[in-house]
């Protein structure tokens, strides 16, 4: 397991930048997450972690890394909540991959 908040951030997003931007391009992603009848928390860090995946390491700002480490809690946390069942079509699943992680991909 990588130490750096770059390694940790890999880990977590199992999704491309390509998949991610074409999942957020949904129906199923901007009904996920909590809004304020705007864009959700997570569609917007979605859009972001986009942009992290096509920067190099050396691009990174301070900024970059706190999101980074945003995203890694956040992933972490919301397994743990994993539901019983089948989670294919659940919001539980959708609001994960609007943080660029889908549980059902290995």
């Amino acid at each position: 397991m990588g130490d750096s908040v770059s390694d940790r951030f890999h880990e977590a997003v199992n999704m491309t930048a390509a998949e991610l931007e074409k999942w957020l391009g949904t129906d199923d992603s901007k009904s996920a997450g909590q809004s304020d009848g705007g864009e959700s928390v997570g569609h917007e860090s979605g859009r972001r972690i986009v942009g992290l995946l096509r920067k190099k390491k050396g691009e990174l700002t301070d900024d970059d890394q706190e999101h980074m480490r945003k995203v890694v809690g956040y992933v972490h946390r919301h397994l743990a909540q994993r539901p019983d069942g089948d989670v294919e079509h659940t919001r539980w699943r959708y609001s994960l991959m609007n943080w660029g992680h889908d549980p059902l991909k290995d």
